[in-house]
């Protein structure tokens, strides 16, 4: 897959609490680069340039370049720290990419055809337990997103992690450790509505059925 985003960094002379401090005052954001075959790299990046790339939702899944006072890498955005209460990001961790070798990475999930779900229109409510999964393959295979399709889901039906359709070269990290790993990823579980009112209708049968003796 080629790199379509850009991130533009300058490199942070001083590690710790201070400099990282420093660096947010200034509107910037600060980062480590790491892995590949390059030692650990502080650097800092424009933290508006940054939250103007991060609402594509594709961020998180390309290889992503980072120029580096005028030299080039190949990385993923590993990890983002973001503050609690406001809109600012805090600190970013990016992993370098070293084309042949496998790396893992977390894919957006995208759900679809919920309309088509007999227990939603049964009444039922979708109920998504991850928005994304760890997977792992070569660089050139990362896909931007995997699909999960909810075409016939009854109530109480599930979809696992191994019930998703993945193309050739992913594999999903939690499946090596094991069956037991094997979550579900989203539910269609009966709502509370409808089970409120399926007890209101009972109840008032019952009464009615006291009133008729």
């Amino acid at each position: 897959m080629s790199s379509v985003f850009e991130f533009n960094a300058v490199n942070r002379v001083a590690a710790g609490t201070s400099s990282a401090k420093a660096s947010r005052r200034n509107g910037n954001i600060p980062a480590v680069v790491y892995g590949g075959n390059g030692e650990p790299e502080l650097i800092e990046l424009n933290h508006n340039e940054v939250v103007k790339s991060l609402v594509n939702e594709a961020v998180y899944s390309h290889i992503l370049q980072l120029n580096i006072g005028g030299k080039v890498e190949n990385a993923i955005l590993k990890d983002m720290q973001r503050h609690p209460a406001k809109t600012q990001i805090l600190h970013m961790d990016f992993m370098r990419v070293v084309m042949g070798e496998k790396l893992k990475i977390n894919v957006p999930l995208h759900f679809v055809n919920e309309e088509l779900s007999p227990g939603v229109k049964e009444g039922g409510v979708v109920m998504h337990s991850m928005i994304d999964i760890e997977i792992e393959c070569l660089p050139r295979n990362i896909p931007e997103y995997i699909e999960v399709d909810l075409t016939g889901l009854e109530i109480g039906d599930s979809i696992h992690m191994s019930q998703l359709a993945l193309v050739d070269g992913l594999e999903i990290v939690a499946l090596t450790h094991g069956e037991d790993h094997d979550l579900p990823v989203v539910q269609v579980m009966k709502s509370r509505a409808g089970s409120d009112d399926a007890a209101a209708d009972d109840g008032e049968a019952t009464e009615e059925g006291v009133a008729g003796e």
